[in-house]
């Protein structure tokens, strides 16, 4: 297998009352092309920040992070934001639909911003709803919808491009467990299927076993 993310001596710090508070310290991580990793740890721990410093989201105070062999920070903000768009899906606890739209505009989003023509990408969308078992309600906004429904509109507007990565924050977090299940069992299929690497962030031992690796945290460091 190929390495698809390395950090090297990473770590992330911010001043908070003229007092430098470190979040992250000296994290050194290798993740293989199409893991499937759970990041846990407690509460303040450093998990959904180490998440987001891989995904482009925020920026490390100290070392650097490769993603397909790319060191992120040398990059442009232009090409920086069209790695993101392009070579990573992100997938969030409060799904972060647009209330306006319906679902299936919610899930071609992504892709008309990058330029693509609907026509050309609407089958896709259509593939990618029925995959997630919401093809029936592509003309509902997200207020018509469950939770779950939600979380899988969610899911297939972060595959829409393509991406190599999915990063998942808390994906099942405000999700009864019938429907947590479901989307774990969606997220395990999709690693398996499409070999789409995986870092998902939960505070749930049960959801590890949907993955193949668990990083644990303590106090901003990598433990076990």
């Amino acid at each position: 297998m190929n390495k698809i993310i390395e950090l090297k001596g990473v770590s992330k710090s911010f001043e908070l009352a003229n007092t430098k508070v470190k979040v992250l310290e000296n994290i050194n991580l290798e993740i293989e092309e199409g893991e499937f990793i759970s990041i846990m740890g407690p509460s303040g721990s450093g998990k959904s920040t180490l998440l987001y410093l891989i995904g482009g989201l925020d920026k490390a105070s100290e070392g650097a992070i490769l993603v397909n062999g790319v060191e992120m920070r040398k990059l442009s903000d232009n090409l920086e934001s069209k790695i993101r768009r392009n070579d990573m899906g992100f997938i969030f606890q409060a799904y972060n639909l647009i209330d306006n739209l319906t679902l299936e505009e919610n899930i071609l989003l992504p892709a008309l911003l990058e330029g693509k023509k609907k026509k050309a990408v609407l089958r896709k969308a259509e593939e990618l709803m029925d995959i997630v078992g919401i093809l029936h309600r592509r003309n509902h906004t997200p207020k018509e919808l469950s939770g779950g429904e939600q979380q899988r509109t969610a899911i297939a507007r972060a595959l829409i491009n393509d991406p190599d990565i999915l990063f998942a924050d808390e994906p099942i977090g405000n999700l009864d467990s019938k429907s947590g299940t479901e989307v774990l069992e969606l997220l395990g299929k999709i690693n398996k299927e499409r070999g789409i690497t995986i870092l998902m962030v939960t505070h749930s031992e049960e959801s590890t076993r949907y993955g193949n690796r668990i990083i644990r945290l303590k106090d901003g460091r990598i433990i076990a």
